[in-house]
């Protein structure tokens, strides 16, 4: 016949908790991760007016930057696209011939003659007048 293992039971004492329930936990004992999005949620609250301060406050040293920027991306971009033409064979010797044609013939047309140089400061006066102003005399 085989034996069995006594088991033993204690009264009186239990491995449970029998004490009465207590309050219900809080919703923030339950989720720990509320105690970090709160702050999170009032900063992204507030960022639209926070930015709209620092852009009025700093408009012109941001128009200054942008416009740097602006003009840094324009010369990259101008200098990119005159290496991209110059890299095409037989455009950048018509384009040399082109300019010395235009020289001789500003040569030609303004340089040469004195009457020529005349209305040459004339038209150069009127255009001057036209950009700058008229000064009164």
């Amino acid at each position: 016949m085989e034996q069995q293992p006594e088991t033993q039971v204690e009264t009186g004492t239990s491995p449970f908790n029998n004490e009465a329930p207590g309050p219900m936990a809080t919703p923030e004992a339950e989720q720990p991760w509320q105690e970090w999005v709160q702050p999170v949620t009032d900063f992204l609250s507030d960022l639209p007016d926070e930015l709209g301060k620092f852009f009025s406050d700093y408009k012109q040293p941001l128009v200054t930057v942008g416009l740097i920027v602006a003009a840094f991306i324009t010369v990259k971009l101008t200098f990119a696209l005159i290496g991209a033409i110059n890299d095409i064979p037989l455009l950048a010797p018509i384009f040399e011939l082109v300019g010395i044609s235009y020289t001789a013939w500003f040569v030609y047309r303004y340089l040469l003659k004195a009457s020529n140089r005349s209305e040459l400061v004339s038209e150069f006066d009127a255009l001057k007048s036209q950009v700058l102003g008229k000064k009164d005399s």
